[in-house]
């Protein structure tokens, strides 16, 4: 049995609980002082609500009649020039410093990338969560 494609509406309120996720791990954690264990799950975590939030932008998109878009750096930048973004660079660069950061492979970018969640990324992912609150009720 096929299921039903999400909505924007749907893909919105799954966006809701991992930001709220993001947040509540966020606030409990000192950064300082996280173990590996707990900094691969904030990175797991942020990386899930980031997918998740480009998941709205590209449903906003599609019920707008566009896209679809080649990567998550062009729904960015459309995002950004549709006002659903306020930041187009802080979003950048989450698209870049998730690509930057791979455990795989031994260039140190760990501890940059935790700055910039707990600095930039979180507080711009809020503000798109108020933003899309806004379009859609």
């Amino acid at each position: 049995m096929k299921s039903l494609p999400q909505s924007c509406e749907d893909c919105f309120k799954e966006y809701q609980a991992a930001l709220e996720d993001l947040n509540n791990f966020a606030h409990r954690a000192d950064f300082a002082k996280l173990t590996d264990s707990q900094s691969r799950e904030l990175i797991m975590s942020f990386e899930v609500t980031h997918e998740l939030a480009l998941k709205v932008i590209q449903k906003y998109f599609e019920k707008q009649g566009k896209g679809p878009f080649s990567g998550s750096r062009d729904a960015t930048i459309e995002a950004f020039h549709a006002d659903l973004i306020d930041d187009g660079k802080v979003w950048l660069d989450m698209v870049i410093d998730r690509i930057q950061y791979n455990p795989v492979y031994p260039i140190d970018t760990q501890g940059k990338f935790l700055e910039n969640i707990q600095k930039r990324y979180i507080p711009a992912l809020g503000k798109f969560e108020e933003t899309i609150d806004k379009i859609l009720n």
